[in-house]
């Protein structure tokens, strides 16, 4: 019995991804109730569940109780896709990955400002303000904002693969986020943060590259200092 639950359970789940990318369904978007999946996918609806568990333990659906199964904002990423919990040298991981950073986020920075539209600057700045709200309130709340921050220049940079790669690389950096987000960078943040945010307004691609590379080598200097 288990032999052929089992594929049939991954061919649901395989079918299932097909349908949620034939329907372009985004970040959020409610699936079908249980039966309507079950006729889609022409399976039971016991098989469903089971496809539906797989897919949410790849981060690519997320199950609210008592609400339904929606599109995991993870895009399926994994929580530590490389393995960095493992690596025990934080500082040198930190500084690793500054490396990146500054070969990727000043073009994407670039990018965002040239392809912006009116609703992506209106979320930028949103996200933006909602940073320095938890500056000013002294919560926790700006490290993931921050990551939505350059999740959403990502994605408005227009390159797929950088879309789906940078999310990666911020999730790493938040392994390790508590050993240097206790330094004094919030004023700087902010300043760095508006800057980016004018330049993209602007649409000014030059202004906007300089402003994520002067962003991202001061949060690096700083951090070369503390550590």
């Amino acid at each position: 019995m288990k032999k052929t639950s089992q594929p049939l359970a991954e061919m649901a789940a395989e079918r299932l991804v097909q349908y949620i990318v034939e329907h372009q369904l985004e970040t959020g978007s409610r699936l079908p109730n249980e039966y309507v999946l079950a006729e889609i996918l022409e399976v039971g609806r016991s098989t469903v569940r089971e496809a539906v568990r797989r897919l949410a333990a790849r981060n690519i659906l997320e199950v609210r109780q008592g609400s339904g199964t929606y599109i995991s904002g993870k895009k399926g990423v994994a929580d530590d896709p490389l393995g960095f919990t493992f690596i025990k040298d934080t500082t040198k991981l930190t500084h690793d990955l500054f490396e990146i950073r500054l070969l990727l986020e000043p073009r994407v920075a670039a990018k965002a400002a040239q392809y912006a539209t009116e609703q992506d600057c209106l979320m930028l700045e949103e996200i933006v303000q909602a940073i320095e709200q938890s500056y000013d309130e002294g919560t926790d709340d700006h490290v993931q904002l921050d990551v939505q921050l350059h999740a959403r220049l990502a994605k408005m940079s227009g390159n797929l693969a950088l879309d789906s790669l940078l999310p990666v690389i911020h999730q790493s950096i938040s392994l390790i986020n508590s050993d240097f987000q206790g330094k004094d960078l919030r004023e700087d943040s902010r300043v760095a943060h508006r800057s980016i945010l004018q330049a993209v307004q602007e649409r000014d691609s030059v202004k906007a590259y300089d402003a994520m590379l002067r962003h991202i080598l001061a949060v690096s200097a700083n951090f070369e200092m503390e550590s």
